[in-house]
């Protein structure tokens, strides 16, 4: 078959799945059924194999991928309102669905019936363990490796795993890619330390806010290049830090950014890392500091992360808390507050992660101290009461812990126990995540 041919029927089969792909969007929300952020694209798919590829060659300026464990829905909502702010159309999965179907689902959005796709950039967020399958039909112009830790064992394995089949991947790509890692996670240094592309990193130099100590929560403490122990300056989180080798002499890559001079978005030192990311990201692309530093003090959080709702006139901030690491930056910013009343939500489906063995990584001891009421539920509320429990230094605590099996009441049950001049803080999973705004707000988000 002639390649004529071959670019004909590629055409066909891409025009009659965006229309298939299109009426079931329709049907989807008319019946109220989500926001069609999947199953349009896994449909499409299925009659146009190439989708992927023959959609994100029409991007004018390039794609942008985001990857990494923690922050990137954050990273790529701020990076798309960058760009928004300076006229660019841009295709973005803003629901966070980061595998195939959902990335294929977000550039059919911005798809019109001729099949053509007019944007300027498309902004993706892609999971972790898909990385390697994605790249090649992408051709991101450029990569954003944020960090790598332990998340969902039962579907990923270890970090150093991820590490070296991104990496084996990513230098096959052209030569003017674009990657973006940070410099402060030891795995992901080395990463870009390797790579035959253009390499910018970002990270913290702020030694002000290392932790006391390193957490139970962390991953890389040994050197990637040699496997010795690597020695710490001081660390952020986890096992990012300034680090060097003792044995061969590897060291923290030099960050394209100083981080001091730029404010963050939202709380948490990990929305610091978020907001760097995309700040490096957006002087790549040309956009002047005026506009990302306007962009950074005007931010509003994306759903479920460091998100604001008020509730029967109380305030409730959501705080997606899915792997050690994060439930530990979470957890910190609960104790740095002054509100004293805490839910906590354990599922253990698919999106979660079926293994929640990792609770016993979260220091949940520095939330316990503090007192207060905390209230848990989910599918997993027994694991994480006794978890809790353990978390107890005596039987005179001062901890009033709740356990409630529904949700909703669950819910109910922590807003009557918070007052009014503070903030109920919520910790979910990422499932509880989905039900918890369902329940508050009255809507679906997937």
């Amino acid at each position: 078959m002639d390649v004529g041919k071959i670019q004909f029927i590629d055409r066909l089969r891409l025009g009659f799945a965006v229309s298939v792909a299109k009426s079931v969007t329709f049907i989807v929300q008319f019946l109220r059924l989500g926001a069609a952020s999947v199953l349009p694209g896994a449909i499409a798919r299925r009659i146009q194999p190439r989708l992927l590829e023959l959609l994100s060659q029409q991007v004018k300026n390039g794609v942008i991928l985001i990857a990494g464990t923690n922050g990137k829905t954050t990273t790529a909502l701020l990076l798309c309102t960058i760009l928004e702010r300076k006229g660019y159309r841009i295709a973005h999965n803003s629901t966070g669905a980061n595998l195939e179907n959902g990335l294929m689902s977000a550039l059919l959005e911005s798809t019109n019936l001729l099949a053509t796709l007019d944007v300027d950039y498309a902004i993706l967020e892609v999971d972790e363990n898909i990385v390697p399958r994605v790249l090649t039909p992408l051709q991101p112009r450029i990569i954003l490796c944020l960090n790598l830790f332990r998340d969902q064992l039962d579907r990923y394995g270890e970090v150093d795993t991820i590490s070296k089949r991104w990496t084996k991947v990513i230098s096959t790509l052209p030569a003017q890619t674009v990657v973006i890692p940070n410099a402060d996670d030891p795995t992901l240094s080395n990463l870009g330390q390797q790579l035959p592309q253009r390499v910018l990193f970002f990270g913290l130099n702020e030694p002000e806010h290392y932790l006391e100590a390193i957490p139970h929560a962390v991953d890389s403490i040994y050197c990637p290049k040699c496997g010795h122990s690597l020695n710490y300056k001081g660390v952020y989180l986890s096992h990012l830090g300034d680090f060097t080798c003792p044995k061969c002499g590897f060291t923290k890559s030099k960050p394209t950014l100083e981080s001091s001079e730029w404010s963050q978005i939202l709380v948490g030192l990990y929305n610091k890392y978020n907001t760097l990311a995309a700040a490096t990201a957006a002087i790549e692309l040309g956009v002047d500091q005026a506009t990302i530093r306007d962009s950074i003090n005007n931010f509003q959080a994306a759903f479920g992360r460091a998100e604001d709702l008020v509730i029967n006139g109380k305030r409730v901030r959501i705080l997606l808390s899915k792997n050690p690491v994060g439930t530990n930056e979470t957890i910190r910013v609960v104790t740095e507050s002054t509100d004293k009343t805490t839910l906590l939500v354990l599922n253990d489906r698919t999106p979660d992660g079926t293994d929640v063995s990792w609770i016993w990584d979260v220091d949940t001891e520095k939330l316990v101290e503090r007192g207060g009421t905390l209230v848990v539920s989910g599918d997993r509320v027994y694991d994480l009461a006794l978890r809790l429990r353990y978390s107890e230094k005596s039987l005179q605590s001062k901890l009033n812990l709740i356990v409630e099996e529904d949700l909703r009441q669950a819910i109910a049950t922590a807003l009557e126990h918070t007052p009014e001049n503070e903030t109920l803080h919520i910790l979910p999973t990422y499932s509880a995540m989905l039900e918890v705004r369902e329940i508050l707000t009255g809507r679906k988000i997937l």
